[in-house]
């Protein structure tokens, strides 16, 4: 089957792998518009905008294009998944309007009082004195998000009342939406989704702050790891029947069938399960541990989903090896941003792998392009020999300027 992934990212490089190790030949798998990393191992199509629906239905369509799978959240909310439907291209990733799930904070809260779905309770507010009125109302720490897409930015969780007041002008114009903080153990859990039937992936944990022991500016995220061994019994079998299941049915009752990757993020608190948060599409990084270990066809899985066939054939299934993936990112992130430099000693192995995200090759050098460059993903049997070899590789890594967290999947390793 020729398959399309859009996007450019560490997610859609995990994505790209995990087709070519479960079964998609490589010379079927093209990736638009892909980084310098992605392009080791598959075709890439870097002046192809991901982001319009008319090119990428065009570009479909000359090269016999059977599933597109998108990746990020951008060509979501810009209608891609429609104008690709409406050709009749299947399609991997909701529609315009069910990505508002995650385009909207305030849609997807709406979507969750009706479907009974656990989460927190919310102000929706469009001035500052709203948003002065409803921080007062919860108490710290402050919780304040963007209502829209803000590239994993757009969350400030602090005790400091003015940073939460100064992240809310920054990001006014979109809404806000000031929420309880909510304490306890957070989890991401993957569904796909055919509209009708959700199936669950493995969950995963990752690791928003810049720095070790959860310090510093929320990120897009700096590591993750997958299974979690701490997690109650029947935990997924709870948040499927209790948030996925439900959200989807809502999404259908309201003329929005969700197909794609529906991502709850999860805090399990003192009074039960919550939702913190929905997106329309695969987590980074979570999707680079997750799909590390997947076992069966990623092709197959997806293109089940994409033909509402879901409850036709196998659950997901996944390797008894755990994962860990360690973010390498450039120096100032995710604050300020690094000139391009160039980045050397990347070597991989049958247990380490490398997830690209901003990358480009200039005279045969691999450069750093800013940002999050990439994830290094370490498979092993225990998560102490997968942290060892996953930070015996970084250490090797050379980038002027760059930093890692130390403490990736510490605790669960002890």
């Amino acid at each position: 089957m020729k398959i399309l992934v859009l996007g450019s990212g560490a997610r859609e490089h995990a994505i790209t792998k995990a087709l070519i190790r479960t079964g998609t030949a490589k010379s079927n798998v093209v990736v638009a518009p892909g980084n310098a990393g992605i392009a080791k191992d598959a075709q890439t199509e870097p002046n192809l905008n991901a982001n319009d629906p008319e090119a990428v239905t065009s570009f479909a369509k000359q090269h016999g294009i059977e599933l597109v799978i998108i990746g990020p959240e951008a060509p979501l909310v810009a209608g891609v998944s429609d104008a690709l439907r409406s050709a009749g291209i299947d399609v991997f990733g909701p529609s315009k309007q069910a990505a508002a799930l995650e385009g909207s904070k305030s849609f997807a809260k709406e979507v969750m009082a009706a479907a009974g779905v656990p989460t927190g309770m919310a102000r929706e507010c469009t001035t500052i004195q709203e948003v002065e009125n409803a921080i007062d109302e919860f108490g710290a720490p402050y919780v304040v998000k963007a209502d829209g897409l803000a590239a994993g930015k757009g969350v400030i969780v602090t005790s400091d009342r003015d940073a939460a007041l100064t992240h809310a002008k920054k990001f006014i114009d979109m809404g806000i939406l000031v929420e309880e903080f909510l304490d306890g153990q957070e989890v991401s859990l993957f569904f796909l989704s055919d509209g009708k039937t959700v199936l669950p992936l493995s969950p995963a944990q990752d690791f928003k702050r810049a720095l070790d022991n959860d310090e510093g500016p929320n990120t897009g995220g700096m590591g993750a790891y997958s299974p979690l061994p701490w997690l109650p019994d029947n935990f997924i079998e709870e948040v499927e029947r209790t948030v996925a299941q439900p959200t989807v049915d809502e999404l259908a009752r309201l003329g929005a069938p969700f197909v794609g990757l529906l991502y709850c993020g999860l805090i399990i608190t003192k009074r039960g399960i919550r939702v913190i948060e929905f997106n329309a599409r695969f987590g980074d990084p979570e999707t680079q541990v997750v799909l590390r270990r997947l076992n069966n066809s990623l092709e197959s899985l997806l293109h089940r989903a994409a033909t509402g066939r879901l409850a036709d054939g196998p659950s997901a299934q996944f390797s008894d090896d755990v994962a860990i993936t360690v973010v390498l990112a450039s120096e100032g992130y995710p604050e300020t941003s690094a000139p391009d430099r160039e980045i050397t000693g990347l070597h991989e192995d049958a247990s380490v792998e490398h997830c690209h995200a901003a990358t480009k090759l200039i005279d045969g050098k691999m450069i750093a392009t800013g940002g999050r460059v990439l994830s290094v993903v370490a498979s092993a049997k225990n998560f102490n020999v997968a942290r060892e070899l996953a930070y015996a590789n970084i250490e090797n890594i050379h980038l002027e300027g760059s930093h890692y967290r130390k403490d990736i999947a510490k605790k669960v390793a002890e």
